[in-house]
């Protein structure tokens, strides 16, 4: 494991030297996982990953409050513990020293306050992007992160299958995701990877919506998109239902987007435009009549976080290269009337094929019938 840490630092560090930036400051708390091994939310408090690229000195500045944890979980043992009534830029520099040029930032990460603090403790200096190079870095997924996400994977699938057992006509959205989230925590996950997506009748129209006390009725559609985080890592998955009998016409819609999401699969291969596995999938739909109701992306990079890169989007012409893991999940969403959405996770193996992790079977099925 150890290993695993020293060589994801090592490709960083090879970088930052190829920019000759001078002190790096990674702030993200999934980026710093993801090279110390520790994980903590911060929310207001300082947290960083700093390299001084001059002395060759990799620090972990933690919350005073996490230190315990810090010291048992990280792979950098340099580790400077900050206490809330003192400014952590104080700190930071009392620690590092000054006289820093060129500095490595995460720009999507560093606030405008965070900036004004730099700048009042360091002096004006100039930085580099880094935030994409660790993107990338983390976008090839390992045999063992494969793995991590499998794991995660068979829980909220186990999830999926106990939890629709409990579905029963007149009970709202919102209880069916109390139902599933204790579930979750049952069957071993830390807890949900993002709000859980509980959708019915028309409401399944809305891509992102919110569970509400709507009540899930005869003849509604029932999308659930749900995922676990376990060990650090995501699952996300989604999967419609019908309660009781469909309708010829929901029928057509559910297996117009089942035939797209098998099509997104099928073309997951190394070699091709990132963007070929969403214009595969997006003709399926296209070609029944319902382009006009799939207006967002097919799919997105799934492993720390449950959204990172690559976007799965037709104007992507990166590659697919082994080592990508990512969802293809295509939708129908008809305003007023509901919508289909079947999401399956993919990883590229070694050998360059699309290896399907999820299993939750993609056939329509009825519940209460």
């Amino acid at each position: 494991m150890n290993e695993q840490y020293q060589n994801r630092l090592d490709t960083l560090t090879n970088y930052l030297e190829t920019l000759q930036v001078e002190l790096a400051i990674i702030k993200d708390p999934k980026n710093v996982f993801y090279y110390t091994g520790f994980y903590s939310d911060p929310h207001e408090r300082f947290m960083a990953l700093v390299i001084d690229l001059k002395k060759q000195t990799k620090y972990l500045f933690v919350p005073l409050l996490d230190l315990e944890m810090a010291e048992g979980d990280s792979y950098i043992k340099q580790i400077v513990p900050v206490s809330d009534e003192v400014n952590p830029y104080q700190v930071l520099k009392a620690s590092i020293g000054e006289g820093f040029n060129l500095f490595g930032l995460e720009t999507k990460v560093i606030s405008l306050f965070q900036q004004e603090q730099l700048n009042g403790f360091f002096g004006q200096f100039s930085y580099q992007n880094i935030g994409e190079f660790i993107s990338r870095q983390r976008m090839k997924k390992s045999q063992e992160e494969c793995n991590k996400v499998q794991h995660a994977i068979h829980i909220i699938e186990k999830v999926m299958a106990e939890g629709i057992k409990k579905v029963k006509e007149g009970m709202t959205e919102q209880e069916l995701t109390a139902e599933l989230e204790y579930l979750m925590r049952k069957f071993g996950a830390d807890g949900p990877s993002f709000s859980s997506i509980v959708l019915s009748g028309a409401n399944a129209a809305l891509p992102h919506g919110q569970p509400g006390s709507k009540t899930i009725n005869k003849g509604d559609f029932l999308l659930i998109d749900m995922g676990v985080i376990v060990n650090g890592y995501c699952s996300d998955i989604t999967r419609t239902f019908v309660i009781g009998e469909e309708t010829a016409k929901q029928r057509e819609i559910y297996n117009t987007v089942r035939h797209s999401t098998q099509a997104g699969v099928e073309a997951s291969k190394a070699g091709i435009p990132i963007g070929e596995i969403d214009i595969a999938a997006r003709n399926v739909i296209k070609d029944a009549g319902y382009g006009q109701y799939f207006n967002n992306r097919v799919g997105h990079g799934l492993g720390m976080d449950v959204h990172e890169e690559p976007s799965i989007h037709e104007n992507n012409h990166a590659l697919v290269e082994s080592g990508l893991l990512f969802t293809v999940e295509p939708g129908i969403y008809i305003p007023g009337y509901g919508g289909v959405r079947i999401e399956e996770n993919v990883y590229i193996d070694e050998n360059g094929k699309g290896k399907v992790l999820t299993s939750f079977p993609t056939e329509l099925m009825r519940i209460g019938n």
